[in-house]
């Protein structure tokens, strides 16, 4: 199967984390926005067509042979086993899927730091109301995620090394994407939250140490974070919290 992957060609953004669950299991894929030849035209092309079956309301989206799968988490759930990242079994599945899709609360919440009124606004309209919106992020919304996550890893059985055990998924690549963008986004306070889960730590060091993603993380193919993905760092809404 060579998997056809839809999403802007600026930023990291939610395609990431499909794009990532496809770079560590060494999937044969195309990101067709960032083709030169085929480009932005035929994301666009397959979005406002009419003869798709199951047609996408926004990237990410996916073409695998015949279908065409959209949301993020919806990715991943219909990726995990193929990739080897999920194991088969309905339980694995459907606790994979769990996590993944309390993540995309988490994802949704940064970007609401920065966007809390519109996304068709400029973060200059609204800043703010980012202000506020990130100080309750910062200061209950993302130590809450990070104890969580920490929790599950702590209550794995002895030698797991990932949420769902011994073998990575793509729920623990999400996990350190989550963590690289909070580094990027919020320094000071990762610097302060770091500490106090050394497990989250981990798991993200072992995941940027597997061969494939450590290549991927190293190429032109990982993009840069940006102010203009769910990532953005504007200092101004983390000093507050210093004050």
């Amino acid at each position: 199967m060579r998997y056809e992957l839809y999403y802007w060609p600026g930023i990291q953004g939610r395609g990431e984390f499909v794009r990532l669950a496809l770079e560590d299991s060494g999937a044969d894929y195309v990101d067709v926005a960032r083709d030169a030849k085929r480009g932005m035209a035929t994301m666009m092309r397959f979005m406002e067509s009419r003869a798709i079956e199951h047609p996408p309301f926004a990237p990410p989206f996916l073409k695998a042979g015949k279908l065409v799968i959209a949301q993020t988490a919806n990715i991943l759930f219909y990726l995990g086993p193929r990739l080897g990242c999920v194991a088969k079994s309905e339980p694995s599945r459907l606790w994979a899927h769990q996590l993944q899709l309390t993540i995309a609360d988490w994802v949704s919440e940064v970007h609401d730091t920065h966007h809390p009124i519109a996304g068709s606004l400029y973060y200059e309209d609204q800043k703010a109301e980012a202000r506020g919106r990130a100080a309750e992020f910062i200061a209950n919304r993302l130590p809450k995620f990070f104890d969580y996550f920490e929790w599950i890893l702590k209550r794995n059985p002895k030698g797991s090394e990932y949420l769902l055990g011994k073998k990575v998924s793509n729920v623990d690549l999400s996990l350190f994407q989550m963590i690289e963008g909070s580094r990027y986004a919020f320094p000071k306070t990762m610097a302060r939250l770091e500490p106090g889960h050394p497990r989250m730590v981990a798991l993200h060091d072992r995941v940027m140490a597997r061969p494939r993603l450590a290549a991927y993380l190293r190429s032109p193919r990982r993009l840069a974070f940006n102010e203009q993905g769910i990532f953005r760092h504007y200092p101004e809404l983390e000093e507050q919290e210093q004050d």
